[in-house]
């Protein structure tokens, strides 16, 4: 087990990743990054509480049933944008083809890449949370 010195350390840097992985995530159009390497940043963060006060506490934070539930609406708003895109003559995630009033096509664009991203940022973190806290239940 852990001292109490890395549990307290590592309750106090969780939050500053995850924020961390919310600026990768809401700064893809302006930055390297996006939605799968900010959902990695934020699944790590898990991780990292799930490796200092157990998984059975760590799981109690994000229990699985939400995971599942995160997993498959991230996936699924994701596959509803392409075929948004779709339904307006356009390609999967062509955004320029979905009329918007009062909007032009490069700011249809950019709110659309946007929720692409946030929508695969969910989807990764819960995925891989939930692959490591699988993985760890077998151990134990």
């Amino acid at each position: 087990m852990t001292t109490v010195i890395i549990q307290t350390i590592s309750r106090i840097m969780v939050p500053f990743i995850q924020l961390f992985g919310l600026y990768i995530i809401m700064h893809d159009l302006v930055s390297p990054g996006g939605g799968f390497q900010g959902g990695v940043i934020i699944s790590a963060s898990m991780i990292l509480l799930a490796l200092t006060v157990g998984m059975s506490a760590a799981g109690k934070r994000a229990p699985h049933a939400s995971r599942l539930m995160l997993i498959s609406s991230g996936a699924v708003l994701y596959a509803m944008i392409g075929l948004m895109c779709i339904l307006a003559g356009g390609n999967f995630l062509e955004y320029s083809a979905v009329p918007i009033p009062m909007m032009s096509a490069s700011e249809i664009a950019a709110q659309l890449v946007l929720a692409v991203g946030i929508f695969i940022g969910i989807h990764n973190m819960a995925a891989f949370t939930t692959i490591v806290f699988h993985l760890g239940e077998e151990r134990e």
